[in-house]
């Protein structure tokens, strides 16, 4: 199991707990009957497998955050850059651009980026 890999409904689960957090358990069971109709055993199964992979945690029935939505996501491509392009970033840059031309912009935001986090 991928710690940064999740099915739709994990991150529609993970989505509700990053909009709601910090959340008791027991509001978090409600919401989830309500938006996806689940019983609570659902709800903690669900819970305590993306505690299992540090992204949430389960304090004493208060669920909190251990990476940000957007840490997460970083997370994400990170991983996927180093499964996919055995850790490119210029290889997957190389593959996105061939399928799509970047607008000047697009150039400019990521020439900042390169020259913010130079070397020496």
């Amino acid at each position: 199991m991928e710690q940064y890999k999740l099915g739709e409904m994990e991150q529609r689960f993970a989505d509700l707990i990053w909009e709601n957090e910090p959340v008791t358990s027991r509001t978090l069971t409600q919401l989830c009957e309500k938006e996806f109709g689940w019983k609570r055993t659902t709800t903690y199964t669900m819970l305590k497998r993306l505690c299992e992979r540090e992204i949430f945690q389960n304090d004493h029935g208060m669920v909190t955050a251990l990476m940000s939505k957007s840490e997460f996501k970083a997370a994400q491509g990170e991983n996927f850059i180093r499964e996919v392009f055995h850790g490119s970033l210029p290889q997957f840059l190389a593959a996105f651009s061939r399928r799509k031309k970047l607008s000047k912009k697009e150039i400019s935001e990521i020439q900042k980026l390169i020259d913010e986090h130079k070397e020496g």
